[in-house]
């Protein structure tokens, strides 16, 4: 079944769907409430010149999809599969920057207290996330100092012979030692440290009043002293938060964006207690189609995938996330969160007041983040671009190079690819590929040569300027054909130059003799190499999408007594080309006639002689 009848018989239910390539890699995963509905607009989108979506269901071969319950099941599996497959058609969160919890081990004979990453259902507390990172560190310090609680790696499960230098500075109560305290006295320091981890400052103060006056009255005046500063340090602390309390009082995460030259910056303040403690960056460059131009940055799709991968499955959800745009699954995230982490969850898109005026601060720094990834690294971009025309000679700064590469296995499927560095960056929109047509058998000279006379004659015909320079993957005999090729066009002048793979010279044009050899640190060597290595990557590419439309079209015809109905009927039980490869002759025969199935398997089997 082809990819067009798979989705004409989808069903109606609820599910989340996968595009495959040729290679059977997953290219897009999404969702929808009606499967049907939802994959079957693809096809009127691609027809409708959508750029993003024409790309993908051009390289689209295939298409799995997962019934699911409900919307709310969706949505959860395709963040999971997301994270999971990594598809490029995705929008993927890059930024794994986590932050920490403090745990306190509710489930040992006597609880510890230290800092993690990683949430486990262990029977322990988990408190947070702590904005920024080092304040769990400090609130854990804090802890040590005042509550007398460890964060060693010593089993108090038993007894041990001595206290180690934690309990003689006095920042544990030593329960490692038989006699140094008792499981009462223990238990009292934790449900403090409980009470002052869950922010109940108040009813923290008035126990340790009554234990302090307590402890005076019994004369216990080094205990009384200890309880003393616990209760000033947790006055202080009450103090100050009651100060940092503005207008917007609960905890909310606030989201604003840049979009710039196929270019993303997005920033993401965390609100706690109507204070910004903390702020997040993220980035994404190249939000184009690979072939065929236009952008497809859409910032609905993008917080939709964004909010998705930040939220699901954490452990802690403000309860009130600003974004600066609507998107269409707004409504069930915030259910779905709220469901999830047991409270309310808005996920609100202000237009005016001041929620409005923090999305605009954040979008304001989201600008500044843009510059400060994507402009300041300008002049150093400009002294490569000066290093690389003095190398090789040129009368001017190298605005735009084209680079070629051929790729083939012993002869088969003979490729070719082009790709563009334009601007200080990579330029997928112009990046072309080739057949070669007119060269049998394995000649890389000839096949360079043929590609690069047909994308300049192409250019001259059209008008169109020449590149900067032109850069060959290969060594001199590439680099002579490719001039071959631009001479009889009549461009005699054209810069041109070629790298070879394994040594990692630069030939120039004319300078044979005397090849480049640039230093393994040469930012002028990392961009040739950046350059050549993109192209290696979209001729090798280019190739295994051809090598598999060649196997899946052809392969089977090639077998005695399979016609094109035959291969069909194979490929629609099998599935694919390679569960026919690895069918047995009996399975092969329910499909097929003994003959005919003991053919395939001959095939496959019994092709390549023994060595």
């Amino acid at each position: 079944m082809d990819l067009y009848e798979k989705i004409r018989n989808l069903p109606t239910q609820p599910g989340v769907y996968l595009y495959k390539n040729a290679e059977g890699e997953v290219i897009y995963v999404g969702k929808a409430k009606n499967l049907r509905s939802r994959v079957r607009s693809y096809l009127l989108e691609a027809s409708q010149a959508n750029a993003k979506t024409g790309s993908l269901m051009r390289e689209a071969v295939d298409l799995d999809y997962i019934l699911v319950a409900n919307e709310h099941e969706a949505l959860a599996l395709e963040n999971n599969l997301i994270k999971q497959r990594k598809p490029r058609f995705n929008i993927l969160l890059r930024d794994d920057k986590t932050y920490p919890y403090v745990k306190l081990t509710l489930a040992d004979r006597y609880p510890k207290v230290f800092v993690t990453r990683r949430l486990r259902k262990d029977g322990a507390a988990y408190y947070g996330p702590y904005f920024p990172g080092n304040l769990a560190y400090r609130i854990v310090e804090l802890i040590h100092r005042s509550f007398l609680l460890p964060s060693c790696k010593v089993d108090l499960a038993r007894y041990h012979p001595r206290a180690c230098l934690q309990y003689y500075i006095h920042r544990c109560l030593g329960p490692c030692v038989e006699g140094l305290t008792t499981p009462a006295a223990y238990q009292d320091a934790v449900r403090d440290a409980q009470l002052f981890l869950e922010g109940r400052h108040a009813e923290l103060e008035r126990t340790l009043a009554a234990r302090m006056m307590a402890a005076a009255e019994a004369e216990q005046f080094e205990a009384a002293a200890r309880l003393r500063d616990q209760l000033s340090t947790v006055h202080q602390l009450q103090e100050k938060q009651r100060i940092a309390t503005a207008e917007l009082d609960d905890d909310a995460d606030v989201f604003g964006y840049h979009f710039e030259d196929s270019a993303l910056a997005v920033n993401l303040f965390h609100m706690r207690n109507g204070k910004i403690v903390d702020r997040r960056e993220f980035f994404w460059e190249d939000l184009e189609v690979p072939e065929g131009g236009g952008q497809v940055f859409e910032a609905g799709q993008v917080f939709s995938a964004l909010l998705k991968q930040l939220y699901i499955d954490q452990h802690y959800v403000p309860r009130t996330i600003l974004v600066p745009v609507e998107f269409d699954d707004r409504e069930s995230l915030a259910a779905l969160l709220a469901e999830r982490s047991g409270h309310k969850i808005e996920i609100a898109v202000p237009q005016r007041g001041e929620k409005r005026s923090l999305v605009d601060l954040a979008g304001q720094n989201a600008k500044q983040s843009y510059t400060q990834r994507f402009r300041v690294l300008e002049p150093s971009r400009k002294a490569v671009q000066e290093a690389l025309a003095d190398v090789l000679m040129l009368s001017e700064l190298p605005r735009r190079i084209e680079c070629f590469d051929i790729s083939h296995i012993q002869g088969a499927e003979t490729v070719a690819s082009m790709v563009v560095w334009e601007d200080g960056r990579m330029n997928k929109s112009a990046y072309r590929k080739f057949k070669v047509k007119t060269v049998a058998g394995v000649d890389d000279f000839a096949s360079m040569r043929e590609v690069v006379e047909r994308r300049y004659r192409r250019l001259k015909d059209e008008e169109q300027a020449m590149p900067s320079l032109v850069l060959i993957d290969g060594g001199p005999g590439q680099l002579h054909a490719a001039a071959e090729a631009l001479e009889s066009l009549g461009f005699t002048t054209q810069a041109l130059a070629s790298i070879a793979k394994k040594e990692e010279i630069i030939y120039l044009y004319g300078s044979e003799d005397e090849p480049i050899v640039l230093d393994r640190r040469s930012p002028v060597l990392h961009l040739v190499q950046l350059i050549r290595d993109e192209s290696h990557r979209f001729a090798i590419g280019y190739h295994r999408q051809r090598r598999a439309m060649r196997d899946r079209d052809s392969e089977l015809l090639n077998i005695p007594g399979v016609g094109a109905q035959t291969r069909q009927r194979l490929l629609t039980h099998f599935g694919s080309l390679r569960d026919v490869q690895q069918a047995t002759a009996e399975s092969l025969a329910a499909v097929v006639s003994r003959k005919t199935a003991e053919n395939i398997w001959r095939h496959f089997h019994e092709q390549q002689p023994a060595v």
